[in-house]
């Protein structure tokens, strides 16, 4: 099944008809403390062939994949993708500029960082003039191979920062929920205030 998925992304991108396509996408926009992660992937589909492809047809959706597989993947993409760009936007950032404006920043410089491309596209959103010209694709890390190896990219990237971050600060247990909101984490949060990377603007009941 994975191997199908991985072919059937890497078949949307092709038929785009590009020779470079990038996918942008993010990780950790709905959680409560540490970075939004910003990525960008550049494929050159014209050298992207047989042995240099094969470690592709894993690829799906980073939420989709178990952490061993996005740490395999994560290796693979670095080894064949022509760009790859990562943006880390901490806690402090969002609270300053708000969350969707730094999540399109951070989109709009992952997609500019992967320039010359001859094709652009973006998971879900439009990213305004200000951002190459690109297509953003509903669902996109599920239907782009693009998309799927930045939204990998992300993910892996964040979670490291995360499980670095417990080490800083283990009453949170950032290595099991990596910042998302649990009752664990909620409880934490509540009975100890938030730590330096806690994202004050978020709206949660644990603050309050």
């Amino acid at each position: 099944m994975a191997r199908r998925t991985g072919q059937k992304l890497l078949r949307f991108d092709r038929a785009l008809g590009a020779r470079r396509v990038a996918g942008a996408d993010e990780a950790g926009r709905g959680s409560l403390a540490g970075p939004l992660v910003t990525a960008g992937v550049l494929l050159d589909y014209e050298g992207l062939r047989d042995h240099r492809v094969r470690p592709l047809a894993l690829l799906n959706d980073s939420k989709q994949l178990s952490p061993a597989l996005r740490e395999e993947l994560f290796r693979a993409i670095l080894a064949c993708a022509e760009t790859v760009s990562v943006h880390v936007f901490p806690a402090c950032v969002i609270d300053r500029d708000g969350l969707h404006r730094t999540n399109l920043r951070g989109l709009r410089e992952a997609l500019w960082a992967c320039q010359p491309a001859d094709a652009c596209l973006v998971d879900g959103f439009r990213l305004g003039a200000a951002a190459p010209p690109h297509r953003a694709v509903v669902d996109g890390d599920e239907k782009s191979a693009a998309i799927a190896a930045a939204s990998v990219v992300a993910k892996v990237t964040r979670d490291r920062y995360m499980r670095r971050a417990d080490a800083l600060y283990p009453q949170f247990g950032f290595a099991s929920h990596v910042g998302y909101i649990t009752p664990g984490h909620s409880a934490v949060v509540r009975a100890r205030g938030p730590s330096e990377i806690h994202r004050r603007s978020f709206d949660a009941l644990c603050y309050q």
